[in-house]
């Protein structure tokens, strides 16, 4: 390119501004001329016009900027909003920046966007965006369409989920309803004491004439604890199945007051009996029969079966305690298990509805009949016997609340109903043990407190509620997960 080219470029370029002033000018002045020569009666409706225009305008960008916050919300899908949202998106144009908008008057709600020769509107965006899968040409989607889970329509229906659980419910789900299920191992360190008060009439003498008690008349008092710690190890074989191993070990502290010491009624004397073994070592299974969603609650079966590894009541006999009172007998040791095999099949029903914690129970235990060579309590006396004890049916249930992301506190009601236990001698049939039937009602409550996501403090009060059941039990857990 030679000098005289690129100097003719610039002086023409510079020649053409002038011109271009000269047309501008005698554009306005005949637009001005155009003005003059209406009437005032068209020059206000071409006002009137343009302010409708204008208003329709307003409204069609106030209805863009409501389009895009929610589709920022997640509550519409950009793009398939009216016809005028498609003006609010910036696609870039040939240069790498944003296309601005279109001028205002493009934008005439109820109107079709304003398209160049590509099909487009001006600011590159396609006026009939494709639907996406599943939906109908109109937005609505197509019956028996799979539905995709990005969209956001109001009031589309979502599938039902798994509620999701807090650090605290999950607390209570492990101590109220079952052990995990997740492949993780599990060690449930646990003490407990259990304490029982109970008074009795004991009568020492005989009746003269069949209607006169000559003798003494006692109030016999037995004051007992029950201290228990124990291992439960747990693990999840599966997502529904689950097993462990709880191996207690007991000490008991019984503390025995009658009167008649001295042969006086009126005196008092006691004596203290202590034993302490492995107790009845107990193993059982889970398995969850449906996961809790939003609709359904989570159910789960279990198995447990308890063996007579602790010692049993069976044959320990009784002994007079103190020398200046044969009123005061006790067993000379006391036991730590029952002496029997059992089995105990039971169902656990749970459902969350954040932040309360709704949970229920029901258990039948079936107490294997067993055979000893001497039941009888009597120093220098065997009786062999047969004895069957009664099965237990179990109810309870319950509601938790978690207060705060680690901390819930639960209340629970537990009724057992044990009926009349069996002896039966050698040759002969089954007979009721008189006064052997049982009614045991426990009112629990608890606080569990998550530590981190291994460990978990549990703690428990139970206040029995019959006299078949314990004056109280109180007990704390410290379940750790690996």
């Amino acid at each position: 390119m030679n000098a005289d080219t690129k100097t003719r470029r610039p002086r023409f370029a510079l020649a053409a501004i002038p011109a271009a002033a000269l047309m501008f000018a005698w554009a306005q002045g005949a637009a001005a001329q155009a003005l003059t020569n209406q009437s005032v009666d068209d020059r206000l409706n071409a006002l009137m016009r343009v302010v409708d225009e204008q208003q329709r305008q307003i409204q069609s960008l106030e209805r863009q900027v409501t389009n895009l916050e929610m589709a920022q919300r997640g509550r519409g899908t950009p793009g398939y909003g009216e016809p005028g949202s498609t003006a609010v998106a910036e696609q870039p144009g040939a240069d790498g920046l944003p296309v601005p908008l279109p001028p205002l008057a493009q934008v005439t709600p109820g109107a079709p966007a304003p398209t160049s020769q590509s099909g487009s509107t001006a600011t590159g965006v396609p006026v009939n965006p494709p639907a996406p899968e599943g939906s109908t040409a109109t937005g609505s989607t197509a019956p028996g369409a799979p539905v995709s889970p990005d969209e956001g329509a109001i009031g589309q229906t979502q599938k039902a989920a798994e509620p999701t659980r807090t650090q605290s419910e999950e607390a209570v789900v492990q101590r109220e309803h079952a052990p995990l299920f997740d492949h993780k191992l599990t060690l449930d360190w646990g003490i407990s004491d259990t304490y029982y008060d109970r008074r009795q009439l004991q009568l020492s003498g005989f009746l003269a004439l069949d209607a006169i008690f000559l003798g003494n008349i006692n109030l016999g008092e037995t004051k007992s604890h029950q201290v228990m710690a124990d291992l439960d190890t747990r693990y999840g074989l599966t997502d529904r199945i689950s097993v462990d191993v709880d191996v207690p070990y007991i000490y008991r502290h019984s503390t025995f007051i009658v009167g008649g010491a001295g042969g006086a009624a009126s005196t008092l004397s006691d004596a203290s009996v202590n034993s302490h073994a492995i107790g009845d070592v107990n193993f059982g299974i889970y398995y969850q029969i449906l996961k809790e969603t939003n609709s359904i609650p989570d159910v789960v079966g279990s198995l447990r079966v308890k063996a007579p590894t602790g010692t049993s009541p069976f044959g320990i006999k009784v002994v007079q305690l103190t020398p200046d009172n044969t009123n005061l007998v006790a067993p000379s040791e006391l036991p730590t298990g029952t002496g029997f095999w059992n089995i105990t099949a039971g169902m656990s029903v749970l459902k969350t509805y954040d932040p309360i914690v709704l949970f229920g129970s029901l258990s039948y235990t079936y107490n294997v009949a067993r055979s000893f060579a001497d039941i009888s309590s009597v120093q220098g006396q065997t009786e062999p016997a047969t004895v069957k004890l009664g099965d237990i049916v179990q109810i309870g249930g319950g509601v938790a609340l978690a207060f705060s992301d680690k901390d819930s506190a639960s209340i629970s009601y537990t009724l057992a109903l044990e009926p009349s236990s069996k002896t039966k001698a050698p040759g002969a049939s089954y007979q009721d043990v008189p006064g052997s039937q049982t009614t045991a009602a426990v009112l629990n409550f608890g606080l569990n407190h998550v530590v981190n996501k291994h460990l978990t403090i549990n703690g428990a009060v139970s206040i029995g509620m019959t006299p078949d059941a314990p004056n109280f039990v109180v007990g704390v857990r410290f379940p750790y997960t690996f």
